[in-house]
């Protein structure tokens, strides 16, 4: 339940929203209307989902887009003079800021499926590259002498990866990647990002 409500000169602000938000499994935008009655004009629904959108491109955490919220919009009331889509667009972003950390939020990180091809006789230096960059195994194949190793290893790991692949297998070895989903980073590198993002932000006020 949040209301908006500011009174200037002129005409003032007003907007109330009642339901509920939350992280979306998926990791998509979802937004749904429950409201029964004309407590929030139809125009208006269309501005809280406007507003809660927003939100999504710039997360509180450390300021990088949300990935999944879903908003059910119950109730709400508005007025006839001060609501407007301006006062329900407010009126979801500060929401949104008002109640985001009760959702718990993490901060994820990309991870690439990796895919290295080698001699079999570096499988063991092949599998060792990935191990020491947080890499987990999914399975390997070996072939007249080749393998084929795949393994989930975080993008941020990934910096510099072919020059240690080449060395650990005399230049023998090649790999591929590509994105494979997000999960939630370390819970050491989640402090130090959301560290350095409100000291970006202390610099910047």
């Amino acid at each position: 339940d949040f209301t908006h409500k500011k009174q200037t000169g002129g005409s003032g602000q007003y907007a109330r929203i009642i339901g509920t938000m939350g992280p979306h499994p998926e990791g998509i935008f979802h937004f749904e209307n429950r409201i029964r009655g004309g407590n929030v004009p139809r125009e208006y629904v269309s501005s809280v989902k406007k507003g809660f959108k927003q939100c999504m491109e710039k997360g509180l955490l450390i300021g990088a887009p949300v990935d999944g919220l879903e908003v059910v919009l119950l109730d709400g009331g508005h007025h006839a003079v001060d609501s407007s889509d301006m006062a329900f667009q407010t009126a979801a972003r500060n929401c949104f800021r008002e109640y985001y950390n009760n959702g718990k939020p993490e901060v994820l990180e990309p991870l690439m499926m990796v895919s290295l091809e080698g001699p079999s006789e570096f499988q063991g230096n092949m599998v060792g590259t990935l191990l020491k960059r947080r890499g987990i195994l999914k399975g390997t194949l070996d072939e007249e002498g080749y393998v084929r190793i795949d393994a989930e290893v975080p993008l941020a790991e990934m910096f510099g990866y072919a020059t240690t692949l080449r060395s650990a297998t005399q230049g023998k070895a090649e790999f591929t990647m590509e994105f494979n989903r997000y999960a939630p980073a370390p819970r050491g590198v989640q402090e130090d990002l959301i560290a350095s993002y409100r000291n970006e932000l202390e610099l910047k006020s």
